[in-house]
């Protein structure tokens, strides 16, 4: 691996192009419908609000942009969901360069990646926890630049703002990384520690409640239905005494199952367990706060409230663990001598990949299996019979009614489950088993 610059930035390049075209592809040739989440995210774009009944409004403005460019072509919103993955890539990439000064250690922080599933076999669904990721990333390396830099400037403050408000309404769980970065790495490190402040950290402030504005008058006005939601997912409504000890337990022991392979691939990277850790590196010091204290975060919500964590959850939370690692250990990697850990990086990639395709297509009982575009043209042919109007307009849950939207060539907008008032307000309508279709 004794590259040049240029040849290692090649490199690098041809990974997140590889992986893009085949993260598309595999999904694109082997799926008969699009994933649940994803329809979810069409279903609330068609009929566009600041917010809904599961998750604030950023994955589903995504995805009606992907939408109105390419209509309902499948492959359209796994590329989607791949070009949120490798910006995240490319901002760890750029990151570490910045760390490193070194563009070896830095393509080996993002190569470790591969190790960990939400970055391969859990991306093809595009939802609010792959939303999240350019700009879980983005947030961590712009607070960088404002801890590194001598003189703080308003256009990084600027951005940090904007990366932390579209986090943030991607999924409430970003204010995880928001409170590990902006309130307690700050107050304890950069006020604290180096007695530092500038007044300019007050416009990332003042930009992301701005952003947030028109989605907390949205939330005000709808009872708050998204954070009951997420209260309720967690489990916070019926938690027992046992809860407490239980789900903090089983949420260590799935996030250590997660990392055996980003583990395995690290045996294979690093000569030795030998290391020296110093509280005055402050690079160290930002790496442990950024990789950590989040998940210690999540850890002491289960332990205080009995909550159970989703393993999904935890998607962006691990983006820069390669760089920790790297960085503990960079005195123990011969960058000569990377065989093993390049064939490990190989066969986890290869293997998700086939993993993937297999599951795919010897399972028929998935979300993906779901025969969206024939129950779409019968309904339409049924529609057609007695109606020569469009369908505009479309009840139901999110999946059933959140296909039928997609699929149909009139694109019909879905507004919610069905009510008596929604189809006293429709000219024509016409109900089949849970899912009801009309034109207003």
């Amino acid at each position: 691996m004794s590259l040049n610059k240029k040849s290692i930035q090649k490199l690098f390049y041809i990974f997140i192009i590889t992986h893009l075209i085949l993260w598309t592809l595999v999904p694109t040739l082997t799926n008969n419908n699009l994933p649940l989440d994803t329809i979810e995210a069409l279903a609330w774009g068609n009929n566009f609000d600041w917010g809904f009944n599961k998750h604030p409004p950023a994955s589903a403005f995504f995805s009606e942009i992907f939408y109105q460019i390419f209509g309902s072509h499948d492959g359209a919103y796994y590329l989607l969901s791949q070009i949120f993955v490798v910006i995240a890539f490319i901002v760890v990439f750029k990151f570490a360069g910045e760390l490193f000064k070194n563009k070896s250690l830095s393509l080996i922080s993002v190569l470790l990646l591969e190790g960990i599933y939400f970055y391969n076999f859990t991306t093809p669904e595009f939802n609010v926890n792959v939303c999240q990721l350019p700009f879980w990333a983005l947030c961590v390396y712009y607070s960088w630049k404002l801890f590194d830099k001598q003189q703080i400037t308003f256009k990084d403050c600027f951005w940090l703002g904007v990366f932390a408000a579209i986090g943030f309404l991607s999924k409430y769980l970003f204010i995880y990384l928001l409170i590990t970065i902006d309130l307690l790495f700050f107050y304890i490190i950069f006020i604290k520690k180096y007695k530092k402040f500038d007044f300019k950290y007050l416009v990332s402030l003042e930009v992301f409640i701005v952003l947030l504005v028109p989605h907390l008058i949205w939330l005000t006005n709808n009872d708050y239905i998204t954070i009951t939601y997420g209260l309720a997912r967690a489990g916070l409504e019926g938690s027992s005494l046992l809860d407490h000890i239980t789900y903090p337990l089983i949420f260590l022991v799935k996030q250590i199952g997660i990392l055996i392979p980003f583990f395995i691939m690290s045996f294979f990277l690093i000569k030795k367990l030998k290391f020296k850790i110093t509280l005055k590196d402050k690079k160290l010091l930002f790496l442990i706060f950024i990789n950590l204290v989040p998940i210690g975060l999540m850890f002491l919500t289960s332990l205080l409230t009995g909550s159970k964590i989703k393993t999904m959850w935890m998607t962006p939370f691990y983006l820069f663990f390669g760089v920790l690692i790297v960085y503990i250990f960079q005195a123990q990697i011969n960058l000569k001598k990377l065989n093993g850990f390049l064939l490990s990086f190989l066969v986890l990639f290869t293997f998700s990949l086939f993993s993937y395709a297999y599951i795919s297509i010897s399972k028929t009982d998935k979300r993906t299996d779901y025969p969206g575009k024939e129950i779409a043209i019968k309904t339409q042919y049924a529609w057609s019979q007695d109606h020569k109007e469009s369908i505009n307009v479309v009840l139901g849950d999110e999946w059933n009614a959140g296909n039928l939207s997609y699929h149909l060539k009139s694109r019909p907008v879905w507004e919610g489950l069905i009510t008596k008032d929604k189809l006293n307000s429709l000219s024509k309508f016409m109900c089949i088993d849970n899912i009801c279709i009309g034109y207003r």
